[in-house]
Order: structure tokens, then C-alpha cells, then sequence
């Protein structure tokens, strides 16, 4: 198996997450926090989805899919590109109101075939290239493209965990 393939494989888990802990759900329930200062269903897909999209819009050099269309107002949202959810306060986290789960989830499913498309062209040679000379070590590729898929597959657990307790409560 090649790079490409490992990584297509893995990142191409996503969507049966993602599409596992949005099913179903209301808007309110997708918005429902199970307690006070903890991120509902619906951030969490948001958020794993943005970091997804602007990682890979800064590798690739291409604009982000947040600011497509309507994309931002299904969400409730303006389109900023650097509104990822990172550093998200309780007001910010409930200001990200999905209209519904198809609207996370046509999101993802856009990100992520664009995602796809990015890694199959890979090489083993293109991992060891520095992406970001911010941090010491700088970061390659390889540890950046293992980095936004940890985030993504913690926050879709999350998301999973959440959904549960929504269902439960």
C-alpha cells in the first residue's frame, strides 16, 4: 500500500463517523450542549470540518469551502475564514447553529472529497516536505496531514459520545 492509499483509507473513515453522530438529529438536538461549557453534536462536526478545510486550503493553496455559497449561512455564521472554532468561549460555540444535519454533513462531504482528491496524489517523498516553519521542529506535511486526522477522528468520537448522552437525556 502506498502513502496515497494509506491516507485515503483513513481520512475516508470520516464520513461514517461523522454521518454516525449526526443521523437523525433535530437542529435543537445538533445544538443541545449535554452541559453547561461542553460543545454539542453539531460544533463539534463544524468544528472538525473547518479545521479539515482550512488545513488543507493552506497546503494546497486554494481558497476554503466555508466561503462558498450560502455554506457560512446554513450555520447561522458569516463566512471568516479564520473563525475555525479554535478558542471558542460558550457564546461563540452556541452562535454555530446548524439549519440541519444535511447541512454538516454537505459541508464534510465536500471538504472531505476535496481532501481525498489532494491525498491520493501523494508521494512517501512529498510527507518530509516543511509546511510550516512556525514550530521547532518545523512541521512536514506528513505530521500535519496526521495531525488535522487526529483532531478530526477526536472531535468525531466526541461527537458520537455527545449524541448519546442527547439521546439518553
Amino acid at each position: 500500500m502506498d502513502v496515497g492509499d494509506l491516507l485515503t483509507e483513513a481520512y475516508g473513515r470520516l464520513p461514517g463517523l461523522v454521518e454516525g453522530a449526526v443521523a437523525g438529529l433535530s437542529p435543537e438536538q445538533l445544538r443541545r450542549a449535554p452541559a453547561p461549557g461542553s460543545n454539542p453534536v453539531g460544533w463539534l462536526v463544524w468544528h472538525l470540518t473547518r479545521i479539515q478545510d482550512s488545513q488543507l486550503s493552506e497546503l494546497i493553496g486554494g481558497g476554503q469551502l466555508w466561503l462558498d455559497g450560502d455554506r457560512a449561512s446554513r450555520f447561522g455564521l458569516p463566512a471568516d475564514p479564520d473563525d475555525t472554532g479554535y478558542g471558542h468561549g460558550p457564546e461563540q460555540v452556541a452562535a454555530v447553529r446548524p439549519e440541519d444535519g444535511q447541512a454538516l454533513l454537505d459541508y464534510h462531504r465536500a471538504v472531505l472529497d476535496r481532501t481525498l482528491a489532494y491525498l491520493r496524489g501523494l508521494s512517501a517523498a512529498d510527507l518530509d516536505r516543511v509546511v510550516d516553519e512556525n514550530w521547532d521542529p518545523p512541521v512536514t506535511l506528513g505530521v500535519r496531514l496526521l495531525s488535522v486526522l487526529d483532531d478530526d477522528l477526536q472531535h468525531a468520537g466526541q461527537a458520537a459520545y455527545v449524541r448519546g448522552l442527547i439521546l439518553r437525556g
